[in-house]
Order: C-alpha cells, then structure tokens, then sequence
C-alpha cells in the first residue's frame, strides 16, 4: 500500500490531474460560497455585546472587592489540559502574543489558551510528518544530515505557522478598519457637531458602519462600552488605538483625548483627521496601481508572449511544413 502512494506521489501525469481537480475544485468552491454564505453579521455582533456585559460585570465586581469575573469563554477540555500539564503558559507566554491575538478580533483567555497549544502541537506533527515523508515515503537519496535538516526545518515551520496565521489575520482586519475608517469619522463628525455626546456617536457610528465594515463596528462598539463604565476613559482611547494598530485610529483617540483633557473642539480635529484618512487611502490604491505594471511583466512573459509566439510563428510553420 505504502509503495503503491509512493508510486503515485511520483508519477508525473497522476499529480498533474490531481493538482488540476484540486484547482478547478477550489475555483468551483470560490464562486459557489459567496452565494451560500450566511450573514454572519448579527453573531459577530452578539460576541461584542457578549463582550459589553463582560466589562460591565468586571467593573462592577472591581468596586465592590467581589472575586474576579468568569471569562467569556472557556478553552476546550483536552487544549486546557495539555497546556496546563506541559505549563505551557511559563514556558511559551508572550505578551505581544496577547496583543496580536487581540489585534486579529480574539479576545478572551481560550483563544490564548488555543493559540499555545497549537505553539506545541505544530511543529511536532510538522516534525513527525516530514520524518515519515523523508525516511519512509520518499526515500530520499540525500546524506543523513541533510535528511535531520530538513525536518528540523519542517519542525520551525510548524513553530512559525500560528504567528503567520495571526499576522494574516490582522492584516485583514486593519484592511477592513482602514477602509472604513474614514467614512466612520466623517459619521461621528455629524454626530459630534449635532450635540450628541461621545458616547452617543460612537453607539451610533458602530451601528450604522457595520455594513461596511463588522471589526470597526466592534471596536467602536467595545470602546463604547469602556467609555460608559471605565473610570478613566483616557484608557478607553488607548485601548481602541492598541486594538487596532493603526496609525490613523492612534492620532483620532490622541484627539480625542486632548479633547476630554482641554475641552479643545472636536469637530475640526475630526474633519481635518476624517480628510487625511481619506488622502491616506487614497494614496495607497495609487500606490498599488503604480505597482501593478511591474507585477505583470513576470505573468505576461510567461503566459503571453509564448502564446503571441504561436499565433504569429505558426502559420508561417504549417506553410513550410506543407511545402516540405
């Protein structure tokens, strides 16, 4: 059996059609799943509220000396169990670890809990599959250590992997902020200078901007809920600006602040900020189009030019060959 997998990882024309039914599978599943996907809008949301009554309930136990409060979640039976019996948390504990999780929309302790357990499960079954695949499967006509290399290799690969997965999940959810961003000061302009308080605006703006964009309705939302039962709401701005990592957002809440401290006006801070925002996101849908020619060169050799080759060279090739 193992010979026969063996055989077939390495036939050349079986991994073509399997590599073309992989492909054509997931273009097939690319178009197909806009259409069945739910609106995930209103769970997303409920986590958020979830997430008020938390910090609702944590302040409240905080004034009156009452123990801690339950977490919002609890971590899974076995991915507990596994970090606490190899005290993963002494071992593999960071905090930017926390902050990036927090980033990437994960809030709570069971997502800290998952993410070092996948720190220790990864690269030992990364390690274990590439020394079955080395010295199993392939047999590889490589020297013994080149053979250990190449796993330990795998090994860090599988380290790495759940801090990729963060950074692409971050990187995502500033997308989406980014993009929205603008729109959602150019909201709270109009609610601010309509004589609504902070609060108010930011409740508001979190409801209306999340058809646009459901991560910044949440930050909106949870900063919110800081702003009504935080006892400093300087920390409220700094939480919202350290949860979302953006430049633009950190000099919003740094007005914001300087709002609250100085009774500064709020409404030309926010019209100048909403108007750079926008020059900013605009400047970078520039800079991606500047980049798009050099991007094509590589694809248009080769995919184009060979085909412009056949078009051209061809006929002049059957008309010889007729000739002959």
């Amino acid at each position: 059996m193992i010979q026969f997998l063996v055989d077939k990882i390495h036939d050349a024309h079986f991994m073509t059609m399997l590599l073309s039914a992989i492909a054509a599978s997931a273009t097939a599943y690319t178009l197909v799943m806009p259409l069945l996907a739910g609106d995930g809008l209103a769970k997303r949301m409920k986590a958020v509220a979830s997430e008020r009554e938390r910090i609702r309930q944590r302040e409240r136990d905080r004034l009156n000396q009452a123990e801690k409060v339950s977490l919002r979640q609890t971590p899974k039976q076995l991915v507990s169990r596994v970090v606490e019996d190899f005290n993963l948390g002494k071992w593999l504990a960071q905090e930017a670890a926390r902050d990036k999780l927090i980033m990437a929309g994960y809030r709570g302790h069971a997502p800290y809990v998952t993410f070092l357990f996948f720190r220790l499960v990864t690269p030992i079954v990364m390690f274990a599959g590439a020394i079955l695949y080395v010295f199993v499967i392939a047999h590889m006509q490589k020297s013994f250590p080149i053979k250990i290399g190449i796993c330990i290799g795998a090994a860090y690969l599988g380290l790495q992997a759940p801090m990729l997965f963060l950074k692409n999940a971050i990187a995502k959810r500033q997308l989406s902020i980014k993009r929205a961003f603008p729109d959602a000061l150019d909201l709270l302009l109009i609610c601010v200078e309509s004589g609504m308080s902070i609060e108010a605006a930011f409740r508001k703006v979190s409801t209306e901007i999340a058809s646009q964009s459901v991560a910044l309705s949440e930050e909106f939302t949870l900063c919110t809920a800081e702003l009504s039962y935080l006892q400093d709401r300087k920390m409220a701005y700094e939480n919202l600006a350290k949860r979302t990592g953006l430049e633009g957002v950190k000099s919003v809440c740094l007005a914001l602040q300087q709002s609250e401290r100085y009774g500064t006006p709020l409404g030309q801070s926010l019209r100048v900020m909403a108007q750079e925002n926008r020059d900013m996101r605009m400047n970078e849908a520039e800079k991606k189009a500047a980049a798009l020619p050099p991007k094509l060169t590589v694809p248009m050799i080769l995919f184009f030019l060979p085909v412009l080759f056949v078009v051209i060279l061809g006929p002049t090739y059957i008309k010889i060959t007729m000739m002959q």
